[in-house]
């Protein structure tokens, strides 16, 4: 079907008090980034289903948006898993937008690390990516979106993990495909490329004890910090709203990948 015969992408307010009312899933949502764009949703109105695999945490999660009064659903599952994704998607409803921000990052020599140490981090985040989007496409409206999480190490390369910043650059083409596949259903694709985040991931992929540690290792970037979990996750916001931006990768590094 020529796109020419299609209703264009509907015409709405870009700003991120339009996901008011908006129903939001959050792949990864029981800490860090994923939680971190959860409470900002909550705070504009959206109504966020947060995913995770850890019960615990995922609670801890949802009380923790809720006592804002936040409008919060939590979810266990494998966000990798198309078949698991099914269900949850099911049991949360309608679906507006979604995010992913679950995915490890797998580190090893090339010569030294045998396949099957990385396959698990590389896997979860090209097959979880892939499976999120086969499973977002067929319940998203016409102006729904998808937000994938990249990252800073694949235009700086960094030793020890080939694995990893191939599988987030296989992210990063699958967005740029899927916006040009899915402008027929009047879908959006698009990615945030993070630089160090200060988050418990972060923290312990850096050996980063506390928060002085945090501080001290921070004061080498160009701005003199890391970013905070919100100020990352603030550009999902963007993306969910604005509804003529897709295929796009949004940068959000603190001018990290400059020096």
């Amino acid at each position: 079907m020529s796109l020419t015969t299609l209703a264009p992408m509907p015409v709405t307010s870009p700003l991120p008090a339009a996901l008011e009312g908006r129903a939001v899933v959050v792949v990864g949502g029981s800490s860090g980034i994923g939680l971190a764009a959860g409470a900002l949703l909550a705070s504009v109105g959206a109504r966020v289903t947060l995913v995770a695999r850890d019960q615990h945490r995922l609670t801890a999660a949802v009380d923790r948006i809720r006592t804002t009064g936040g409008t919060v659903l939590g979810i266990t599952g494998d966000g990798s898993d198309e078949g698991d994704l099914e269900r949850i998607l099911d049991q949360g409803g309608s679906l507006d937008h979604i995010l992913v921000t679950a995915g490890g990052f797998g580190v090893g020599a090339l010569l030294d690390t045998p396949r099957e140490q990385v396959r698990e981090a590389v896997d979860g985040r090209i097959w979880g990516a892939y499976a999120v989007a086969r499973a977002a496409a067929r319940r998203l409206p016409a102006g729904g979106s998808i937000t994938f999480s990249s990252g800073l190490y694949l235009t700086r390369p960094i030793p020890g993990a080939a694995a990893a910043i191939a599988s987030i650059g296989a992210v990063e083409g699958l967005t740029k495909a899927l916006a040009v596949e899915l402008a027929p259903r009047r879908l959006r694709a698009n990615a945030i490329r993070y630089g160090v985040v200060d988050t418990p991931l972060a923290r312990g992929a850096l050996g980063l004890a506390d928060d002085a540690a945090v501080t001290a290792a921070g004061q080498g970037a160009p701005l003199g910090r890391f970013a905070t979990a919100e100020e990352a996750a603030s550009a999902a916001l963007f993306l969910m709203a604005n509804p003529y931006v897709t295929g796009s990768v949004v940068t959000v590094d603190g001018g990290q990948s400059l020096v």
